[in-house]
């Protein structure tokens, strides 16, 4: 039995806590609010986040993170990107009071707007500057409601360590979810966060009343631009043609279950980005790592127009219907480039 800790007690950590009870190991679920972590103890729901849905009976929560991460061997992280660091500090100093050195394990798909460093950097940041083999970043198509569905899902564990990758396969796998292992953490990191921002345009071509041309190209054009940023980054181009890339973009820019396409279908309707976040009720990643890739693109004059597009809609006011023509409009090219 592995003693795993799981930080962030939203939709994908609850589930990934319950799965890896499931699986027969010790698992404590670090929760913010006090409420939720009573919640989850006295009636295995969480129904802020997942309805009609119950916990595995043997997950317990705190708002201790200091007694969830008691002699735990693997920390799985799965907060907002925006609050990772924040956590990673808080984390360190735990370390640094219990002795322990657990494996880093992030669920969390994003990039720092400002830093524009990914998960795994700031791990090395704030917890361990000399492990980086120690962390392993988990991506790929699996939305939370599905996965708590025990839908048949195949998910990625990437590390600079395939034998520590291949350690938490072991952990996490079981009959319903089959996780594979990589050694590029940096690709698979980038087509985690970035496929956020092309399925806020995708909700936004749909609340447009687009149809299923008009998705294809966009998911096309925008995988092209999400391996044009991780290469950029150090990735391998190959990595997207797998599961954390255009595996996690089809399910990311097709399902109604997908905050981020939900966030853009209220945008193609009209709606306020402010109105839409407010009511949303969880983070929408892609709304903070299009800030990012704003930020990345400008600094390494990268071609990236579906994303610079979501940028402006989002961010400086330009109208949708404009920055459709003028993506329509652009100079032509060949389609393959480097």
């Amino acid at each position: 039995m592995t003693k795993i800790s799981v930080l962030g007690a939203g939709s994908w950590g609850s589930v990934l806590a319950s799965m890896l009870a499931d699986n027969g190991h010790e698992v404590a679920l670090y929760a913010h609010r006090q409420v939720i972590a009573d919640e989850i103890n006295q009636d295995h729901t969480n129904l802020h986040y997942m309805k009609d849905w119950t916990l595995n009976p043997s997950v317990w929560a705190s708002t201790d993170m200091g007694q969830v991460l008691k002699d735990c061997d693997v920390i799985l992280f799965a907060v907002p990107t925006s609050a990772i660091r924040s956590v990673a500090k808080a984390v360190r100093q735990v370390l640094d009071e219990n002795g322990r050195q657990p494996y880093l394990v992030s669920a969390t798909k994003g990039i720092e707007p400002g830093t524009k460093k990914l998960v795994l950097q700031i791990f090395k940041d704030e917890i361990y500057p000399d492990g980086f083999d120690k962390m392993i970043v988990l991506s790929g198509p699996s939305h939370a409601e599905n996965t708590a569905q025990k839908d048949l899902t195949a998910i990625t564990l990437a590390s600079t360590s395939l034998d520590n990758a291949a350690k938490m396969q072991k952990i996490f796998s079981n009959d319903y979810v089959r996780f594979y292992t990589s050694n590029d953490p940096i690709g698979v990191q980038v087509g985690g966060a970035v496929k956020n921002v092309i399925a806020i345009a995708a909700g936004i071509l749909a609340g447009l009343g687009y149809g299923d041309n008009a998705k294809a190209a966009l998911m096309t054009r925008g995988l092209a631009e999400i391996t044009r940023l991780g290469v950029a980054f150090g990735g391998q181009p190959w990595t997207f043609s797998g599961l954390s890339g255009i595996g996690d973009l089809i399910v990311t820019c097709t399902s109604v279950n997908s905050r981020n396409w939900r966030c853009g279908y209220q945008l193609g309707q009209g709606k306020p980005l402010d109105e839409v976040l407010a009511n949303m009720g969880q983070v929408v990643e892609g709304a903070t790592t299009v800030k990012a890739v704003h930020e990345i693109c400008d600094r390494y004059s990268l071609d990236m127009p579906i994303s610079a597009s979501i940028y402006k809609v989002l961010y400086e006011g330009a109208k949708i219907d404009d920055e459709i023509k003028l993506m329509m409009s652009r100079q032509m090219g060949p389609e393959i480039r480097i």
